[in-house]
């Protein structure tokens, strides 16, 4: 039985441009995300918890910056639970 960290979501077409598209589990979706941020040297170097936004990340933000636990909460907007079978 899979727990809801392994659960299956559909990706919106915002998060989409950043990760790719789903469905893919939640803790993939996380992963994929700080590969992105880390990548594009988005983390703030004064203060590693926060996460500076380029553009795609300001539409799924909704602001220029976000700290990590703020960043979960956003991308939860764009995530929808696939109903088991």
């Amino acid at each position: 039985m899979a727990n809801a960290m392994n659960s299956k979501v559909t990706i919106s077409a915002d998060l989409a441009k950043v990760i790719g598209s789903g469905p893919m589990g939640r803790m993939d979706v996380t992963k994929v995300l700080w590969e992105y941020i880390k990548k594009n040297n988005l983390q703030n170097p004064v203060k590693k918890s926060e996460i500076l936004a380029d553009a795609n990340l300001k539409v799924i933000f909704g602001k220029d910056s976000a700290t990590m636990f703020e960043m979960t909460k956003f991308v939860n907007k764009h995530l929808t639970a696939i109903p088991k079978a």
